[in-house]
């Protein structure tokens, strides 16, 4: 009984070093099979375990002097006692067998994958990363297969994303780049969806290290990156993103465009000042001379403060582009350019359909009181003189009637024309009634809105209206009003011109 427990403690599995180089090298094994002649070894790898070493087994305090007998890939068989020294041995051999077994060791150990290749590119060492990214089985690993044959297990297992017409082709490539010894890194795309980044190292004795790396999510995210490029590439709004540092780390076609960048200096990452100061030279902003140093010195700032509010740069080809400046996460920005030229012009006519009237072509009457009643307050605050004049078409009804409503906005439309020429730079004129206009005059008293009044007065009466092949006479009648202090608001005046305007029609009409 007792010695059947002693077998059994024996043949238990048992943890141990290999201490090699006069025990400086130590290497973890499993203790196999254990008697007292020898055991075997379970080793990462065998490659480089010299033929004698010392073994040092968990629980004794001895060590045991082993003579190698046998070796495979991941185990080795020993006999206990010290070796016969070979011819030739030397305890540099020892040594040198000693760090190849540790290098052995790490390679077996990284997660990256290794194959080193002899001169004739075939096989001496392939890592276990490699063997587990290619569904390597061991029998054909441990067989130091050519590199070509390695490329074969990948085509007849389906590993590569490659179509099967185009297979032998692609296997011929790769075996080309490994015999010329081509160090440039090459992306393998995989069946699995998986990438990995394959090198090829040149070797001093003509060997090969290949490496093989995963780098699926970076290439994953570059190809995101690429497709986020090209689709901002193709916007029609202008991007460019800054880094913390205010230089272009991108600029799309649009803004380079816009810019007159070309696109080697748009690669070369230019800082921001620079490609606003581009302007000069290109003038690519509609901007007088004098005014174009404040003006980029201004967007400088504007940028350097990621002040979101949007700015509307005229372009000098009569274009309008809104400028929009947001912070990004990283310290950056994001500048983008719009154009809002259709947008401008639609404000501008829905501002000109706002306060034109369509018959007269001049202003119409509810903005006219908005002008009127800020140069009231003007005139007021500053004591300066202002005057009002009403003007209406004699006979208008007369005219409406005998020609139809046609000739009539014909008329309205002759008459605020003559207004608009006959005024001065500073007056403003307006449609304030069916056939009634109004003027004011601002730093004008009456004496000498009187005389703009009748100069008025003569040219109309000069100037007749051409109907049906004949021309009609037209005049009109004027009132005249002076704003004083004590008016409240516009309303007061033109009811004083109104009046007037009154007066000169009981008088006869056509007159001031």
């Amino acid at each position: 009984m007792l010695e059947r427990r002693k077998r059994q403690r024996w043949r238990a599995l048992r943890r141990g070093k290999i201490l090699a180089n006069a025990k400086r090298a130590a290497i973890d094994c499993i203790v196999r099979d254990l008697s007292e002649d020898g055991a075997c070894l379970q080793v990462p790898s065998a490659a480089g375990i010299p033929p004698a070493f010392h073994l040092q087994i968990e629980d004794e305090t001895k060590t045991r002097a082993c003579r190698r007998i046998w070796a495979s890939r991941d185990r080795i068989g020993v006999a206990f006692g010290r070796a016969k020294a070979r011819a030739g041995s030397s305890i540099a051999d020892e040594a040198a067998g000693a760090e190849l077994l540790r290098l052995t060791a790490a390679l077996d150990a990284m997660k990256i994958g290794i194959v080193l290749l002899d001169a004739e590119l075939r096989a001496q060492f392939i890592n276990r990363a490699f063997r587990q990214m290619w569904r390597l089985p061991d029998s054909k690993a441990d067989g130091k297969p050519a590199f070509v044959a390695l490329m074969y297990h990948g085509r007849d297992t389906r590993a590569y994303e490659i179509p099967d017409a185009e297979l032998d082709d692609y296997v011929a490539e790769r075996v080309a780049h490994v015999k010329a010894a081509n160090s440039a890194p090459l992306d393998i795309r995989l069946a699995s969806g998986e990438v990995l980044r394959f090198q090829c190292t040149p070797l001093p004795d003509g060997g090969r290290l290949l490496s093989y790396t995963y780098v699926t999510d970076i290439v994953r995210n570059a190809d995101e990156l690429a497709q986020l490029r090209a689709a901002l590439d193709n916007v029609h709004e202008g991007i460019i993103l800054l880094d913390s540092h205010l230089n272009a780390q991108f600029m799309n076609r649009t803004v380079r465009k816009l810019w007159g960048v070309a696109d080697e200096q748009a690669d070369r990452k230019p800082p921001y000042l620079e490609l606003v100061n581009r302007s000069r030279i290109t003038k690519s902003y509609a901007v007088p001379p004098e005014e174009l140093d404040e003006f980029i010195a201004r967007r400088v700032a504007m940028v350097r403060a990621g002040d979101p509010t949007p700015v509307d740069l005229p372009v000098r080809d009569g274009r309008t582009v809104r400028a929009q400046c947001a912070m990004l996460p990283n310290g950056g920005r994001m500048l983008t350019y719009t154009d809002i030229t259709d947008l401008v012009a639609r404000a501008e006519e829905f501002r000109r359909l706002a306060t034109i009237d369509s018959v007269s072509g001049i202003y119409n009457r509810p903005h006219f009181f908005v002008l009127a009643d800020a140069e009231l307050a003007r005139s007021q605050r500053y004591r300066r003189p202002l005057s009002l004049m009403m003007i209406e078409i004699d006979h208008f009804k007369r005219i409406n009637e005998r020609y139809g409503v046609e000739v009539g906005d014909r008329a309205i439309a002759h008459v605020g024309n003559l207004c608009r020429q006959t005024k001065r730079r500073l007056d403003i004129v307006a449609r304030v009634g069916g056939d009634e206009f109004a003027i004011l005059l601002p730093e004008t008293d009456l004496a000498q809105a009187q005389a703009v009044a009748e100069r008025l007065r003569q040219t109309v009466a000069s100037s007749p209206l051409s109907i049906e092949e004949h021309e009609a006479a037209m005049t009109v009648s004027i009132g005249l009003a002076e704003a004083s202090q004590s008016h409240s608001g516009i309303e007061a005046v033109l009811k004083l011109a109104e009046q007037a305007l009154g007066g000169a029609k009981a008088a006869g009409r056509n007159r001031t």
